[in-house]
């Protein structure tokens, strides 16, 4: 029962010593800090208060899922970008030829500069989009309700594109 329990014991140690510096994000190493610079909003269509949101939205992000500290100087990797679309347009019609349908999208031109290796930067543009109906406004809760699920999707897609390989 003993020499049982100490199998045990040993399975279990190995197990989790075995999973190493696995993350539950996908994320396997992450830098020492972090600099998110203001990201600019240049879309055609400017959303008031937009580029702080998502300024903020990927900050909280990288802080959530990694152990890197955010600062504002001198990070190991620093993102910065501009929001470059925001748009709103139909997407199904009714059969009297009326839209049933829009979609919000919202796309982010981001540069990853990693300071400890040049090979590891990146520019690229990220988009995502929220549907919601015609008889719908895009104000208050909806608004806020769409923002916040393109913004949870374009941030883990920026992670994901940038650290995942770390």
């Amino acid at each position: 029962m003993r020499l049982l329990k100490y199998i045990g014991i040993l399975f279990l140690t190995i197990t989790l010593t075995g999973c190493g510096i696995y993350s539950f994000t996908g994320l396997t190493e992450t830098p020492d800090s972090f600099q998110v610079n203001f990201f600019q909003n240049n879309a055609d269509l400017v959303e008031p208060g937009l580029d702080i949101q998502f300024t903020n939205a990927l900050q909280d992000l990288i802080q959530n899922q990694t152990s890197a500290q955010l600062v504002t100087s001198g990070g190991e990797v620093i993102y910065e970008g501009e929001i470059v679309e925001y748009r709103i347009a139909p997407m199904t019609a009714t059969s009297d030829n009326r839209a049933a349908q829009n979609r919000l999208t919202i796309s982010i031109n981001v540069r990853y500069i990693n300071t400890l290796d040049s090979e590891k930067d990146i520019e690229q543009r990220f988009s995502f989009f929220f549907d919601y109906g015609a008889d719908e406004q895009l104000v208050g809760g909806l608004k806020d309700e769409a923002h916040e699920v393109i913004f949870e999707r374009l941030t883990q897609d920026i992670i994901n594109a940038t650290l995942a390989d770390w």
